[in-house]
């Protein structure tokens, strides 16, 4: 009995020894099976692969298995090769090997070499003398940086040997076949690598390693998949190699949609899995066709029955793919590989290839993306061709040469397809984040809503998941954030007389950006004779008038009927002014407001004043501050690009153009403008100097805290405003602290402390006179406006009755612009409701200059 038992075990053993799979899903090659060999030069990784990790230059290292299956037999494993492979740069995968020191000279066997000179896949037979290629693969078939493939090599009962690859999952296609019967035994099976500098480290993976018995076919050839090579030419790629009688056979192929059978049919003379085809009819585009395929027959006589197979000849159109994931700054990481990268999601109901395809920016545009097909709704990453080595483990990743570098802070981005057409664009800043924590890095930008590819800082954010991205996956911040806003059109440039420039706040829809008569110029000139709409964004239009611009002129450009990309039409916002630029001189423009002392989570800023007649061009104005040898230093220029500074138009520029919004109501927020750098303005003392095209000063400011109004305990948000913008600017006397009624601060507004006629009289004004204080919406409120003949007075409002009783104190030491008002809601100092009756408003002013002054209103109060 003891016997038949170890019979059994025996046998057992055997059978296990004959074929073996290794996915290294245990994470480790210790066990089941036994891995011998250079154990020290290789590692399973977190992705449960077989990885090289020697790191010795010019080197060799195996690992090998016990594997006795010889004859009859099939072999299927994958490799990726994260190099461009050479003569001192390749892999040996030994099918079959007589000793399992794979370096052994002696041992013999055969084995699939991965690289070498040519770059090509090829069989090799090892004997004792020498190594003979006995299939010789297709030369360059490997010449890229990056290299994922998926090996089968089968040898049948005949000896007869075939070796097939698929590349990047594309289906698997023949190198090549022969009949070698040298060696019908075998006892490992191993793999060798050989690298040369520390370039290739660490680049070897591993996985899926099958070792079975040949099973013969009798399965008939599946359409693996079609490629469209012109408006009439198709290639079919089958699944395994065909004959080539059956396959070249015109009636064996129909097209639906009246394009019918084809009129030329071959196969590839080096890929017998190919057929090329070419039909009489032009296919449409962007429709699905169905090609039906019936009695081709593979090598083994099988024979396919009437497959059907979708293709279509695809043309891009906007927002077919769309970009809706960047990683602009990957340090320092939360679980994501230290790489910039963006990710790519098709939009579109068709499966697009993106052969051709590149990322550009202002500096440059990427290399051409490898051959890739994007499902509908599915992703991809874009990267460097170095950094795809990092990211392909985590998600499906195409490295592509010149791949942009992205600026932490904001670039412009867009996609090309290959016949080079803008399909999405998308021009972010790290206000995006909208997270001040996630912007120093580490976290990616996700769009918020896929269907509103073209709205910016509202439907973007950074992610939320764990690892900071949510590569090859639906966006952590996905929602629904439709946009019902239509498009503004923010402002006009003209760049001569017959060309003009219009930016608009978000990407227009190209058709209706590119109709003439959707635009209307006042003053006789009429609709333009051209409408070009700019890539990438689509944001700017440039038009050609019929008639020029005259000088000293200004006129008015009205807009209607155009779209953004989702159908809103242009509403309200649909007009700006347009005349030719003057050159900029002495006192043209002004300081005219300063905020040098910003609360600790605020910015500075600088607002100037155009006080002449002509329209300036900013982009030829430069602000500037004095060194300490009291030279020009630190200029830069107010714009980047072309802007209009139109005559008694007030512009901010700052470095945080939301942070001066969030702490500051203006009535002109578009007038708040953002600037690369803002010279450094002292909290204590410092200057601000405008210059021209020619270096030459505009106007300068020396400016210092004691400025500001002495009763202002703590300046700091407050900023300083010019009173007179006719009177010197540097003069103490010509500027005073913001008013605490429009907030400390007016940015790109009328100063609350502008006083350009002195004559004005103290006046209180209560309006209404009769106020019902019930909450019905109706005469609510009592409003105090007050007007002063100067800045810098201090209120105190009290309320009394008729008996001369105080009910309220409403208003202790008020600071006031020269115009102002408050508002007294009819309740007293307990917010209680008062009764009915006739109340004094009595107001006293005073300055620190001794004025002083008084004021009696009436105001009735019912119930």
């Amino acid at each position: 009995m003891k016997r038949f038992l170890i019979l059994i075990f025996m046998m057992t053993q055997f059978v296990a020894n004959a074929q073996f799979s290794e996915s290294f899903s245990d994470s480790n090659f210790t066990q089941d099976p036994v891995w011998i060999g250079d154990t020290d030069n290789w590692i399973v990784n977190p992705q449960q692969k077989l990885q090289s990790s020697y790191t010795v230059a010019n080197s060799t290292f195996y690992l090998s298995t016990t594997n006795i299956k010889a004859t009859d037999a099939q072999w299927e494993f994958s490799v990726q090769m994260a190099f461009n492979p050479s003569g001192a740069n390749y892999i040996d995968v030994y099918l079959t090997a007589s000793d399992s020191n794979l370096s052994n000279l002696n041992s013999t066997g055969y084995f699939i070499r991965l690289g070498n000179t040519d770059d090509e896949i090829s069989l090799y037979r090892k004997d004792t003398v020498a190594t003979i290629k006995i299939i010789d693969g297709a030369n360059g078939i490997l010449n890229n940086s990056n290299n994922s493939i998926k090996i089968k090599i089968i040898r049948n009962v005949n000896n007869e040997w075939f070796l097939l690859r698929d590349i990047n999952t594309t289906g698997f296609v023949p190198e090549g076949s022969v009949i070698d019967s040298n060696y019908l035994t075998s006892e490992y099976f191993g793999i060798v690598v050989k690298q040369s500098t520390s370039s290739f480290f660490q680049k070897h993976f591993f996985d899926d390693i099958v070792v079975a018995d040949f099973v013969p076919d009798t399965i008939p050839p599946l359409i693996d998949s079609i490629i469209v090579c012109g408006q009439n030419k198709l290639d079919v790629l089958f699944n395994e190699p065909i004959e080539q009688s059956s396959s070249e056979n015109i009636q064996h192929y129909f097209v639906d949609n009246n394009i019918g059978s084809p009129t030329y049919v071959i196969r590839d003379s080096m890929n017998e899995s190919l057929v090329h085809l070419i039909f009489p009819n032009n296919f449409p585009a962007r429709t699905n066709l169905l090609l039906s395929i019936n009695a081709v027959k593979d090598v083994s006589g099988n024979e396919l029955q009437n497959e059907n197979k979708i293709f279509l000849i695809y043309k891009s159109n906007s927002y077919d793919i769309i970009i809706d994931e960047i990683m602009a700054d990957p340090t320092p990481s939360n679980g994501m590989p230290d790489a910039e990268w963006i990710e790519l999601r098709n939009l579109s109901p068709f499966n697009i290839n993106l052969s051709g395809w590149k990322i550009g920016k202002s500096t440059g545009i990427s290399g051409s993306m490898p051959s890739f097909v994007l499902k509908p709704d599915s992703m991809v990453l874009i990267s460097s061709s170095s950094s795809a080595v990092l990211l392909t483990p985590i998600s499906k990743t195409l490295g592509v040469s010149s791949f942009p570098s992205l600026s932490n802070t904001g670039d412009l981005l867009y996609l090309l397809s290959p016949d080079g057409n803008t399909i999405h664009a998308v021009e972010y800043n790290d206000d995006w984040y909208q997270n001040e924590l996630k912007k120093q890095g580490g976290w990616s930008l996700e769009m918020i809503d896929i269907n509103n590819p073209c709205t910016g800082f509202d439907n973007w954010q950074a992610s939320t998941n764990i690892i900071g991205a949510t590569p090859g996956n639906i966006n952590s911040v996905d929602a629904m954030n439709i946009d019902e806003f239509p498009p503004k059109l923010i402002r006009a440039f003209a760049n001569d007389s017959l060309h003009i420039t219009l930016y608009f706040n978000e990407p227009l829809d190209s058709l209706t950006a590119a109709d003439i008569n959707h635009y209307n110029i006042s003053d006789g000139i009429g609709k333009p004779i051209v409408s070009s709409p700019a890539e990438p964004l689509f944001s700017k239009v440039n038009i050609v008038l019929p008639t020029p611009l005259l000088r000293n002129k200004i006129y008015t450009i009205t807009v209607s009927g155009i779209k953004d990309c989702i159908a809103n039409e242009i509403g309200a916002a649909n007009y700006a002014k347009i005349g030719l630029c003057e050159n900029l001189d002495s006192f043209d423009v002004v300081v005219n407001e300063i905020l040098f002392n910003p609360k600790p989570d605020a910015v500075d800023y600088v607002e100037i004043y155009n006080r002449s007649n002509k329209i300036i061009n900013l982009k030829k104005m430069f602000i500037a501050n004095l060194n300490s040898f009291n030279s020009i230093d630190n200029i830069t220029p107010v714009k980047n690009e072309n802007y209009s500074l139109f005559p008694k138009d007030y512009l901010a520029i700052t470095t945080d153009v939301s942070t001066v919004k969030r702490n500051y109501v203006s009535n002109n927020p578009d007038g708040i403008s953002y600037i690369d750098y803002l010279p450094s303005l002292n909290d204590d003392e410092g200057n601000v100097v405008l210059l021209n095209e020619q270096g030459n000063t505009i106007d300068k400011l020396s400016y210092s805290a004691d400025w500001h109004f002495k009763l202002i305990t703590n300046a700091e948000g407050v900023s300083l405003e010019r009173i007179n913008y006719d009177s010197k600017t540097q003069d103490a006397q010509n500027w005073h602290s913001t008013s605490s009624s429009v907030g400390y601060g007016t940015p790109a507004y009328k100063n609350s402390q502008c006083n350009k006629d002195a004559t004005l009289n103290g006046e209180i004004i209560i309006e209404p006179k009769i106020i019902s204080p019930d909450n019905d919406g109706r005469d609510d409120i009592a409003t105090i406006f007050y007007s002063f003949d100067a800045p810098g007075y201090v209120a105190n409002v009290s309320i009394f009755d008729a008996n001369g009783r105080i009910v309220k104190l409403l208003k202790r030491s008020a600071l006031c612009g020269i115009k102002g008002m408050f508002n007294w809601d009819g309740l007293n100092e307990n917010n209680q409701k008062i009764i009915s009756g006739i109340y004094i408003i009595y107001t006293e002013v005073f300055d620190l200059k001794g004025r002083t002054g008084k004021f009696k209103n009436v105001v009735v109060v019912k119930e």
